[in-house]
């Protein structure tokens, strides 16, 4: 009797255990993971061969490299708030430095669209001034002694932008974007720039590898400068000619068309680029350093120097972006 008093608590016992283990997990605390933070941070670096703004050449056909860092906060999945400051090597008329970016704006998605509205601040610091006809530093300093072409010491100017990017499929996406500043270079002169571009971005290769086709075309719509950069008089002494009061600069067209890869969170991209500018008319909207001869006349080249900043060219890039919460965390 005894034995079998035990052998039935036993089988009880063994009975329960399941019971008591889903009990154990079921008041057991669940572990729940930590929402991500809505901060994030944007950062990389780049080199390249030639740095074009909008196709023409900020550092005189010569190899350029570019930082930057982009602080950003996720309102929710669909609105981003972002900061950035960047800066690039140049080689400009009046001696800058370099090109320091200071930006800041709104990034909304709507489904497959995406849409970016900010301000852009391009800094010039350490310019010099060249003009023989302005009292003072610009007097003592002179016309820029390669071509007699004047230059502001003062080249810095904002803009304010807005974007949209379509993304057709999970491979190709097309966008347009608008720009306005009311004094391009600190010129005095309006610029109203129209973009569109496209992209077609390949599946990845087994190894990671992701090639890509991309091109844009871009219009620049620029007004006339303030009278410190007039066109002479025949005398070549005074402002006169057919714009005493400033230059009309040359509206113009620019493109370009390349291919790239990327792996990981590096990119190389190879680019061909050109603009509708003549030499003379380049000359004049940049007041290159560099420019030559006297055969590239225009209304607003008298002179006749000639720049190739704005002619065709290839490029390549090489460049690395990260940002703290995907790459480094």
């Amino acid at each position: 009797m005894k034995k079998l008093t035990l052998a039935v608590a036993a089988a009880i016992s063994l009975s329960a255990m399941p019971a008591m283990a889903a009990d154990l997990v079921t008041k057991a605390k669940p572990i729940v993971a930590a929402a991500p933070s809505p901060w994030d941070i944007a950062f990389g670096s780049a080199i390249t061969s030639d740095y074009l703004f909008r196709g023409v050449s900020q550092s005189n056909h010569r190899p350029s490299v570019n930082a930057y860092f982009e602080p950003r906060y996720n309102i929710n999945a669909d609105n981003q708030l972002y900061l950035g400051l960047a800066a690039n090597s140049i080689s400009f008329p009046n001696r800058a430095a370099a090109e320091v970016d200071v930006y800041g704006g709104w990034r909304p998605t709507i489904g497959k669209l995406g849409l970016d509205f900010g301000g852009w601040y391009y800094w010039y610091p350490g310019g010099q001034c060249f003009n023989a006809n302005i009292p003072g530093e610009c007097a003592a300093n002179g016309n820029i002694p390669v071509n007699g072409n004047v230059i502001k010491k003062d080249l810095s100017f904002w803009e304010v932008y807005a974007k949209a990017t379509y993304n057709f499929t999970d491979n190709f996406a097309a966008g347009v974007g608008f720009n306005y500043s009311p004094s391009v270079l600190n010129s005095g002169a309006k610029g109203y720039y129209y973009n569109f571009n496209a992209k077609y971005t390949f599946n990845a290769f087994s190894n990671g590898v992701t090639p890509y086709i991309s091109g844009q075309v871009g219009y620049w719509d620029l007004g006339t400068t303030d009278n410190f950069y007039c066109t002479l008089n025949g005398a070549g002494t005074a402002c006169g000619g057919a714009f005493p009061g400033g230059i009309n600069l040359k509206n113009y067209t620019h493109w370009d068309a390349g291919f790239g890869w990327a792996y990981k969170v590096f990119t190389v991209d190879l680019r061909y680029s050109g603009t509708s500018l003549n030499k003379g008319d380049c000359n004049a909207f940049t007041g290159d350093q560099t420019a030559t001869g006297t055969t590239n006349v225009t209304a607003i080249n008298p002179g006749g120097a000639g720049s190739n900043w704005c002619g065709q060219r290839f490029f390549a890039t090489l460049k690395a972006d990260l940002t703290l919460n995907s790459n480094v965390k």
